[in-house]
């Protein structure tokens, strides 16, 4: 039990920024996982709130475009300290595992593909 995330890919838009997406009819693609990254869930949480989301943060996915990424790519030294009672800590190893997902999500974006982050604790 924990904190299991995910970034993801699919051909058809989000109905919004912060909705939950349906499988599509060949399924999402998933770009990166990750596993007790307290931090970035911390960081995804306050994009997901600048969004517009408003529910717990659990199994909530957040659209992640272009500038996310940038922005992601900026921070990943300094994500804001998080905890939660499943939520474990980052490792330093889990900044290289966030630049490699920041590359093949923007590949996927330039490929064409809607991205975004989820997680289920």
């Amino acid at each position: 039990m924990g904190l299991d995330q995910y970034i993801k890919a699919r051909r058809e838009p989000l109905p919004s920024p912060v909705t939950w997406p349906e499988e599509g009819p060949d399924g999402d693609t998933w770009l990166a996982q990750f596993r007790k990254h307290a931090n970035l869930q911390g960081w995804m949480e306050a994009l997901y709130r600048a969004k517009g989301g408003t529910e717990e943060f659990n199994c909530q996915p957040v659209e992640l475009t272009a500038k996310d990424l940038d922005d992601l790519e900026r921070d990943v030294e300094n994500l804001p300290h998080t905890t939660g009672f499943f939520f474990g800590q980052s490792q330093e190893c889990d900044i290289a595992a966030t630049r490699a997902a920041i590359a093949k999500a923007r590949l996927a974006l330039r490929d064409g593909w809607t991205v975004y982050y989820d997680s289920w604790w």
